[in-house]
């Protein structure tokens, strides 16, 4: 790796474990001192590596800068004077055993972190917001892009979340046994919601952005391994997001706009991902709770087979209807109007795609042109112009313009 791609590439992988375990030893009191460490780190990097070379251990480098600078905030703090100082036995302890870097500290200050970020006290557009900023390392422009905004916006929730952080004297921790469940509500949804925003996203002109699903997938795997959130709903959602994710590559075509389903190249599909996510939905058979999370990660499994039969439709269609009584939602009704003409035809699809009254969603018009061509042609032109209408990115617009231009040349 060149020298002007290192550090790029180790602050999206360092930076939220540096600020993770900062965040951790300075609490919420002090979020900017642990965010400023972290930030030196990488400035301190910047421009000490094209003076003096790339350390035979970047990482290993950065961790020990983090560590000095904590050391240096902590000796200048009235914290560290009043309350610290006085129960030290010899002031290396706390450099060596509270600023640990080590791969098993940080991965429980993460853990206690997205739990924390995850209080119902926090509104849930400024959970994913701060999980994005803290737990993933993104920036605020980044953030704002996520969400179609803009930073001063982001950057309002951001603050307005950290306060609240504070008034409410939120712990980093992981909450007791006893509230484990009713927390992990929360937390899951804010990594379903990460996903989403990665699956699909509309920053920087792309439709997917991988860097959010994977980081989602990193999150759940962490919860998975620990045995205190290793429940059948973690890995639900595990092998969800490994579902979709073995197709990503096939969602988009080379311009980036979005491919239809029926439309992908399965050679594209990711059999690894598919056999991993197959080994957490087993995983999460155990139990008697049939979550959302369990009937969308068996939706996404069939989506992953590669046969284009009856009783695969059908059994999908039972699952859609499953769902749609446990946890209703406009989108999961569109996917099921798509999976409705599979096993009842277009017409019928058509039908129940027009009670959703989704006239303003990109997916919704794209479908309905899908179902239209062949049965009408007029209608067909009319639902791609109101898509082309909607579309946020180029390749979508290029996309949508051509399937006019083909349909136009068939009249």
């Amino acid at each position: 790796m060149q020298q002007q791609e290192i550090i790029p590439h180790l602050f999206r992988t360092e930076y939220r474990k540096i600020v993770s375990v900062l965040y951790r030893r300075f609490g919420f009191e002090q979020m900017e001192t642990a965010e400023d460490i972290a930030s030196d780190t990488f400035a301190t990097a910047t421009q000490n590596w094209p003076v003096n070379g790339i350390p035979p251990n970047p990482v290993a480098w950065l961790y020990a800068v983090a560590k000095n600078k904590a050391k240096t905030a902590l000796q200048r703090s009235n914290l560290f004077d009043s309350k610290i100082s006085p129960h030290l036995q010899r002031e290396s302890q706390i450099f060596e055993d509270e600023i640990d870097l080590s791969p098993q500290n940080i991965n429980d200050s993460q853990l206690q972190m997205i739990f924390a970020i995850c209080h119902p006290a926090i509104p849930a557009e400024a959970q994913v917001g701060l999980a994005l900023r803290i737990l993933c390392g993104f920036g605020i422009d980044e953030i704002a892009d996520a969400f179609l905004s803009n930073k001063e916006t982001i950057g309002k929730r951001l603050y307005r979340a950290k306060e609240k952080l504070r008034a409410e004297n939120i712990k980093i921790e992981i909450p007791s046994a006893t509230q484990i469940d009713a927390r992990l509500e929360n937390v899951l949804l804010t990594i379903y919601l990460l996903f989403n925003e990665g699956y699909y996203s509309l920053n920087n002109n792309a439709v997917v952005n991988k860097d959010i699903c994977f980081e989602a997938i990193r999150l759940c795997s962490m919860l998975a391994e620990s045995p205190n959130t290793n429940k059948p709903v973690v890995n639900a959602l595990l092998a969800l997001m490994y579902f979709h994710a073995s197709r990503l590559d096939a969602r988009v075509n080379r311009q980036g706009a979005h491919i239809l389903y029926d439309e992908q190249d399965t050679d594209l599909w990711d059999s690894e991902m598919i056999s991993t996510g197959a080994m957490y939905l087993h995983r999460a058979a155990n139990g008697n709770n049939l979550s959302k999370y369990h009937l969308e990660a068996m939706i996404a499994w069939w989506r992953t087979q590669k046969t284009d039969t009856i009783e695969k439709w059908e059994a999908v269609l039972g699952l859609y209807n499953k769902l749609l009584m446990v946890a209703y939602s406009p989108v999961a009704a569109l996917n099921r109007a798509y999976v409705l003409s599979k096993t009842a035809g277009k017409a019928h699809a058509i039908a129940e795609a027009e009670k959703l009254n989704m006239q303003n969603n990109l997916f919704y018009q794209m479908l309905m042109a899908y179902l239209y061509t062949d049965i009408d042609t007029k209608q067909a032109l009319f639902s791609y112009q109101q898509a082309l209408k909607i579309a946020k990115t180029d390749a979508d617009k290029t996309l949508i313009n051509n399937n006019i231009n083909y349909l136009l040349s068939k009249v």
